[in-house]
């Protein structure tokens, strides 16, 4: 019985070595990776538009949007955030949010929809907490856009 202990115990650590999971950990995979690459984030904000769209609290902030740029600078954003080769080449989250008047119920509620979508896009948990914290840090040029601003005349810009 003993031995049967000890060969499951290294065939369980041999198959550890080789799952990609350690590979996250020793840092050779990054987020981008980890998020399915351009495929995977693309998925991931396709997915996220499809949920804005049913979502009454936020859809009113993307009446006048151009979806079109929306899309193409989020998938931007996510893959230069994420590690990826992407440069992003839109608008500070300042100037973009800036006139909204947006509070913890819309950015919880984002937050909320990306979640859902990056779970239908199968990413994994670890993955999407580590997406999670690396975008945390936008909330207060999101939700106090006008903080950084002198502009009291503000609109918001997509």
């Amino acid at each position: 019985m003993k031995t049967l202990s000890i060969l499951l115990l290294a065939l369980i650590l041999s198959a550890c070595a080789n799952n990609p999971t350690n590979r996250m950990i020793s840092g050779d995979v990054t987020l981008y990776e980890r998020l399915g690459e351009l495929e995977g984030i693309t998925t991931v904000v396709d997915n996220l538009l499809f949920e804005l769209g049913d979502n009454n609290l936020l859809l009113p902030y993307f009446a006048e949007t151009n979806i079109d740029r929306f899309r193409e600078k989020l998938i931007e954003q996510l893959c230069n955030v994420s590690d990826g080769p992407c440069e992003y080449t839109g608008d500070s989250m300042v100037d973009t949010h800036a006139g909204m008047e947006m509070d913890d119920r819309h950015f919880n509620s984002l937050v909320t929809d990306l979640v859902k979508a990056m779970t239908d896009a199968k990413v994994p948990v670890g993955a999407q907490n580590d997406l999670l914290a690396r975008l945390a840090p936008m909330y207060d040029e999101v939700v106090n856009a006008r903080r950084y601003r002198d502009d009291e005349s503000l609109t918001p810009r997509f």
